[in-house]
């Protein structure tokens, strides 16, 4: 039974959200969420939940990751931003591009996991803590702030 193409679009669109789940090497899924709704660029979406996945082993070292071109066409997104993401994973040492062959990631130092995570806790801290002062909280009001929550998960 072949599917319209209407029923093709109903099937991939999920509240604004593409996801599509790839089979890579050893039939491990590599599964993605891309919402052209978010504030956050789409180059910057797949970054960041593949860096996720390689960080909690999900993508294994020497996992082959899928094609710029089919992750362009099966998301409907330019194959440069595609690249870029890929590039970017490339400079931050987590994946290895060879060109003709495709990208593969690249073992990590549990170190470095550690270390970028902390890197992304404290980017996440500055932010909120730019949109408080935004608010006009003062640093004793976030200081509180921050307190309590501390409390309440202790």
């Amino acid at each position: 039974m072949r599917k319209t193409e209407t029923e093709a679009q109903l099937f991939l669109t999920v509240y604004k959200c593409y996801r599509l789940l790839y089979t890579v090497c050893g039939g491990k899924p590599m599964n993605l969420q891309i919402s052209s709704s978010s504030m956050t660029p789409v180059y910057e979406q797949i970054t960041a939940q593949i860096r996720r996945q390689i960080q909690d082993g999900t993508l294994k070292e020497g996992t082959q990751l899928p094609s710029v071109r089919a992750v362009a066409r099966d998301y409907h997104i330019s194959a440069l931003t595609v690249k870029k993401a890929y590039d970017q994973l490339d400079s931050e040492g987590l994946v290895t591009t060879v060109h003709g062959k495709g990208s593969y990631v690249n073992a990590i130092d549990p170190q470095f996991s550690q270390e970028q995570a902390r890197r992304q806790i404290e980017e996440t801290l500055s932010q909120t803590i730019a949109k408080a002062r935004l608010m006009g909280m003062s640093s004793q009001e976030i200081l509180e702030m921050v307190s309590l929550l501390l409390e309440e998960q202790t």
